[in-house]
């Protein structure tokens, strides 16, 4: 009987740790770009940066960072003019940040460190010395858990988290995860693509070549890439315009974090350009503006062929999501639209809604 109850028992908290497995590696799938380009701003090693948020967040499903995107156990302070919540921690309904994003969490974590003056003396350490960075954490007060430095080392060790921070230290590689091993390799970062695309009405794309040669040809033909066996519309290594707007082709898993880094803008303002929500990595294969969309489209109207939204048209034809609603009065920006149907890209006179939608 003794041996059966220890069977289940081993059992029991072997489907634990592997639960408690999967949610770390889907944690640091998701913000290891979040931590390696915040390193790069500010110093704070990768490896802490990511050990803290799977600490204090609890892998991402505690109840402060669903409700609020706090994934460091910020509070308030005299200082902070954003959004806030009220939680019991040390004290009941204490004052924690709240942010849109996941994102804004860790830049503002890692902000927050470099600009408080007792921390300063861990940024006189040695970066990869994450030891010393957690024994420092704990020392200047960030936690009151006893074996707070020691539970971050431990993460750091478990899920060698010390990568990270060598490849930040590294300008010039990037992290890739593969997705079938659940491993990681460093791969160099080529020289920025020059190939440039213009896209022309809906069927053609004016590519400029290494040869400086111009051609156009049908855009399915010129735009099509092959992954894991899947044709895309567009080459997503390429920066190519819409409506004379820069856009990329972002593939789904892509870090916003990195897109917003790369083409040097903020988070906030690469969401405002594409009319979206805030986002961590890129939900699907879609269309993202790196510039500010035009109010005006090339074309008087777009005709549905694939019962689009309006938000897809808005993408598809590069103007602004305000200008469709402001020129077709009256439709909702998520409705699907029934092939057909006419959708008005400038005000013109008489201009009338399309008359058919499906779903609300």
């Amino acid at each position: 009987m003794k041996l059966r109850y220890l069977i289940i028992f081993f059992f029991m908290k072997s489907v634990v740790v592997f639960a408690q497995n999967d949610k770390a590696t889907n944690y640091i799938k998701l913000y290891k770009d979040a931590a390696i380009i915040n390193m790069q701003k500010t110093g704070v090693p990768a490896s802490i940066i990511l050990a803290q948020g799977m600490l204090e967040s609890g892998y991402g499903e505690s109840e402060l960072c669903k409700k609020s995107n706090n994934h460091f156990g910020l509070k308030c302070k005299n200082d902070w003019n954003g959004e806030k919540v009220f939680y019991d921690d040390d004290e009941k309904q204490e004052c924690f940040r709240a942010y849109p994003s996941a994102l804004e969490s860790y830049e503002d974590h890692s902000a927050y460190l470099k600009s408080r003056s007792w921390y300063a003396f861990l940024f006189e350490l040695d970066p990869k010395d994450y030891e010393n960075w957690a024994k420092g954490l704990k020392k200047a007060g960030y936690a009151t858990e006893k074996d707070y430095a020691g539970r971050l080392i431990k993460l750091i060790n478990d899920y060698n988290l010390q990568q990270y921070t060598l490849a930040a230290l590294d300008k010039t590689v990037e992290v890739r995860q593969d997705d079938e091993k659940n491993n990681h390799s460093y791969e160099e970062k080529e020289t920025e693509n020059t190939t440039t695309a213009t896209q022309q009405q809906d069927t053609t794309i004016e590519e400029e070549n290494t040869s400086k040669e111009t051609v156009t040809t049908p855009i399915k033909k010129v735009l099509t890439d092959t992954i894991s066996n899947k044709k895309l519309p567009y080459n997503p290594d390429s920066i190519f315009t819409i409506n004379h707007t820069k856009v990329i082709y972002a593939l789904e898993g892509t870090s916003t974090l990195v897109i917003a880094n790369k083409y040097e803008t903020s988070l906030s303002t690469l969401f405002s350009f594409n009319d979206m929500k805030p986002i961590d990595l890129i939900d699907t294969n879609r269309l993202i503006f790196i510039e500010r969309k035009m109010k005006k489209g090339a074309e008087d109207f777009y005709t549905i062929q694939n019962n689009e939204t309006l938000y897809e048209v808005s993408q598809l034809k590069g103007v602004q999501l305000n200008s469709l609603l402001q020129y077709n009065k009256g439709l909702n920006k998520n409705s699907k639209l029934e092939n057909g149907v006419k959708v008005y890209l400038r005000p013109l006179p008489n201009s009338t809604a399309p008359k058919k939608q499906i779903g609300g």
